[in-house]
């Protein structure tokens, strides 16, 4: 059967974008929609801006510590209005990329919403159009809880586009993007409050990083409320008022929800298709990506993996591979580094020390926790960690962990090191660059208690 495509792409994210390119470079006939903006939630309303949004917010301690290192400097002002303007041109310019990159690869670009009809139609417009394969790449969305109010509140989607900056602002959630964002407002001088109902901050990740960024945080001026919950949101005026589950009242000026995301899968027709989808709303595929449907696969958020613009554009190339190329290429999900830019940084690749011991594997804790050497003359009671996870029997580095400045930066070569098996007796005999952070990794010798 002749089709109009060899394979059209739903979604113009990171993923969606590197498989429809890479299977119009081996030859394929490709269209993709987005109705949104190319380049999806890492260009346009996750990595890129908040990156962007942190090291704004990192100028405020620059601008203190530099008194420490002999600079006298007039008292800063910010302006929320000029960041804002200066974001958006950089997000704009990165949305032009994206449509000369898909271009130039000779892909086609529809500016629309795009439903599956079945195994290989889409409708596009009330156009319907045929495809050898569909892939969807719709990423995720944030989810506000079910609250009264929770119309008052904003996501991580609107935050990067608030008309003015809050005085006093509650942050809701324990995770990374709530992390990231109570850093970023209080950097920005904003009164902020983290509420969390839970009672560790980054319960998915090693807990000695939660642990130690909530000490860190705390210092720093962020007022964190564990085993707190929100139950409405009501105006007050020009203001907001928070009622907590612990009977308190939280007044402020703005709320962020960020309480999880889910995959964007629903209304796109993908049931009446016949594709299966787990009970949390993602799209279940297997090895090579392939959903319950043979010519419909899934990538990226949408099916709810590694939730990582990285690992979106890896299983896009495997994709794009396996369906016109010479197929091979495969993805791991062992061993994928992660930073998260709060204030400090927190950065993990490899397997958390509770994950290694529900493995049974008998292991071996290096940490460290200790003052850097920019802070003896600032006198900041800001702290490093940097923690191992050994396993005894091999030798093998199985986690490398960090919360700390430019975590992000040094964990990626431990990422490299750990997907060659690096061993401890490796870092021992590495000789460290002097004086770094990141030599504390191959400086710690005996093991914790």
């Amino acid at each position: 059967m002749k089709y109009d495509y060899d394979l059209f792409t739903i979604g113009g994210g990171s993923g969606g974008v590197r498989a429809s390119r890479f299977a119009a470079g081996f030859g394929a006939r490709v269209a993709i929609a987005e109705e949104r903006y190319l380049g999806g939630t890492c260009v346009n309303v996750g990595c890129i801006p908040k990156k962007l949004f942190s090291y704004a917010a990192h100028f405020h301690d620059d601008f203190e510590e530099a008194q420490s290192y002999g600079w006298q400097l007039n008292t800063p002002v910010f302006d929320w209005p000029g960041l804002i303007a200066n974001k958006d041109r950089e997000i704009a310019r990165l949305n032009g990329v994206y449509k000369r990159l898909l271009e130039g690869s000779g892909v086609d670009i529809l500016n629309a919403r795009a439903t599956v009809v079945d195994a290989h139609t889409v409708e596009v417009d009330s156009r319907r159009i045929s495809a050898a394969h569909i892939l969807v790449a719709t990423g995720g969305w944030p989810v506000k809880p079910a609250i009264p109010g929770a119309e008052f509140g904003f996501t991580s989607n609107e935050a990067f586009h608030l008309a003015r900056l809050p005085q006093r602002i509650a942050v809701v959630g324990g995770g990374y993007i709530a992390v990231e964002f109570a850093s970023i407002f209080n950097g920005l001088g904003v009164e902020t409050t983290l509420v969390y109902r839970g009672s560790q901050l980054l319960k998915s990740f090693d807990a000695d990083l939660g642990r130690f960024l909530a000490d860190q945080m705390i210092a720093k001026g962020v007022r964190i409320l564990f085993k707190t919950d929100i139950k409405a949101i009501n105006r007050n005026g020009d203001a907001l008022a928070c009622a907590l589950t612990d009977g308190s009242v939280l007044d402020c000026d703005g709320i962020m929800l960020a309480t999880g995301r889910a995959p964007n899968a629903r209304g796109l027709g993908l049931e009446n298709a016949g594709v299966a989808l787990n009970q949390n709303g993602e799209v279940k595929v297997d090895a090579n990506f392939q959903t319950s449907v043979p010519s419909i696969h899934a990538i990226g958020d949408v099916t709810n993996r590694v939730l990582l613009t990285p690992v979106a554009l890896a299983e896009g190339m495997v994709v794009a591979t396996h369906l016109f190329g010479k197929g091979g290429r495969a993805i791991s999900y062992e061993n994928i580094p992660t930073a998260i830019f709060s204030n400090p940084h927190v950065a993990t690749v490899g397997l958390s020390e509770a994950a290694a011991r529900a493995r049974g594997l008998e292991i071996a804790i290096f940490k460290s926790t200790f003052t850097p050497l920019k802070h003896t003359l600032t006198g900041r009671p800001e702290k490093i960690l940097m923690k191992l996870v050994v396993d005894k029997q091999t030798d093998r580095v199985l986690g490398v962990h960090m919360v700390g400045a430019e975590a992000g930066e040094i964990i990626q070569g431990f990422a490299v090191a750990l997907n060659c098996g690096a061993t401890k007796r490796q870092l021992d005999a590495t000789i460290g660059i002097h004086p770094t952070i990141a030599e504390e990794f191959v400086t710690m010798r005996q093991p914790a208690a």
